[in-house]
């Protein structure tokens, strides 16, 4: 067992995977500040700030009114943060379209670095089949 865990281990594709985990994760922290410190303040600039994090609704509990997300839930309340999930799917949209434009920009400069390949040479075209049979037939004739 402790054999098949090594091939196992030893096997490339783990490596490979392990290797794309670590950049995965690297590039998740580029990701996170490309969209958090760059993209979402723009967004905020020109749509007035809006913000739904503090969006919730009590479902039991008491809580002042008025009060964020973070005071409810310290209060000990239970809440239905729906704004927190509607922030979360703006913020996963922006993050994958910042990643889509990111892997096509990757993907047309890897297209452009690979040279064209050249059209292998034709090669020589042979006679046709009609050819051969006319050339078969006069050896023939010229035979008998």
């Amino acid at each position: 067992m402790i054999n098949e865990f090594k091939d196992f281990i030893a096997k490339g594709n783990v490596m490979d995977m392990a290797v794309g985990i670590i950049i995965g994760a690297a590039f998740t922290a580029i990701v996170t500040s490309l969209v958090g410190d760059l993209i979402n303040p723009i967004i905020g600039l020109v749509s007035g700030g809006v913000d739904f994090t503090n969006n919730y609704a009590v479902l039991a509990g008491d809580v002042p009114a008025g009060a964020s997300l973070e005071a409810a839930r310290e209060a000990g309340a239970s809440v239905f943060a729906y704004g927190a999930f509607i922030m979360a799917v703006i913020n996963f949209l922006i993050i994958a379209w910042v990643v889509f434009m990111l892997v096509k920009a990757v993907n047309r400069i890897k297209d452009a670095a690979v040279p064209a390949e050249e059209p292998a040479p034709e090669e020589p075209k042979g006679p046709t089949t009609e050819e051969l049979l006319a050339e078969i037939r006069d050896v023939l004739k010229a035979k008998a």
